[in-house]
Formats: structure tokens, sequence, C-alpha cells
């Protein structure tokens, strides 16, 4: 039962009010989202302020075009540190993923630390080597360009 760990930063050039803003509302993921994966929330109106105990629903295409539930909930949140999503049902056999965020000079340091298990033991291992491991980094690649056309480049 391997858990592997999938950590990302990225400095943005903006305020940490917009910032925390734009992240902590679902309706934005598909924004951050590759299109081929076809992300579509299916929760009904999202409350005002994200909150611990928040579950979100969604339908994803991740692998061979395949539609697939995923439910989340929100377990922990701290208004402009960080929240953590885990899944409750979906592809995967454990999804734990901290999204932290740091005032830094000139902008937000974003950092995502996300640890998951895939189901089916070994198979699940050859199929993390395979597929899941590049196609996590090709996703959050894109999420980096995506924020980076959202927000403007980094410029130390």
């Amino acid at each position: 039962m391997k858990v592997y760990l999938l950590q990302r930063t990225q400095c943005i050039p903006a305020d940490l009010r917009t910032v925390w803003s734009f992240f902590s509302d679902p309706a934005n993921l598909p924004l951050i989202t590759p299109p081929y994966m076809r992300f579509r929330i299916l929760s009904p109106k999202k409350p005002e302020h994200m909150y611990a105990g928040q579950i979100i629903t969604y339908r994803v295409k991740p692998l061979w075009g395949i539609p697939m539930f995923w439910m989340t909930e929100i377990t922990h949140v701290v208004k402009h540190q960080y929240f953590i999503d885990e899944q409750r049902l979906g592809p995967y056999a454990f999804w734990h993923h901290q999204h932290h965020f740091r005032e830094i000079e000139g902008g937000i340091e974003m950092t995502d630390i996300v640890h998951y298990r895939l189901p089916l033991g070994f198979i699940g291992q050859m199929v993390h080597v395979l597929q899941i491991k590049r196609q996590l980094q090709d996703i959050f690649d894109y999420r980096y360009r995506a924020v980076e056309q959202r927000f403007g480049k980094w410029n130390p």
C-alpha cells in the first residue's frame, strides 16, 4: 500500500485576498484543469465561504475518457492560510490535498501537497508508473500555466 507524494510551489504576483478568493471557490476548478478531463462540478449552489465539512461533487474523465464521480470534503480551513480537501468517493484509494498560501514580497507563495494512494495493490502501482504519475504532473503543469495566465508571471 504505497502512498505517493506530489508537491508543487508557485509564486503568484497578486494579493492574498484575491488569490485566496480564487482558489477557495470550487467554481474556478474547471479554469485550472486540463480540458480533456471534462471537469464538471455537480454540487448545487455553493456557499458564500468555504468551510470545514463542505462536500463538493464532480464528474471528471481522468483516464481514457471514462467518466468518474468524485466527491471531496473540505476538512480544514484557516482563511488566507490553508485549506485541505480529502476524497470521500472517487478514483483514488486515498487523496489528501493541502493548499497553503503565504505572503511574500511581491505576491503569494502557494504550495500544494498531495498524498495519494491508488487502489488495486500491485496493479495500481503499475498504472501509477505507466500513467498516473505523469498525468498528475501534467495536470499540475497545466494548472501552473493557467495560474500564470490569470495572475501574471512571477518576476522576482
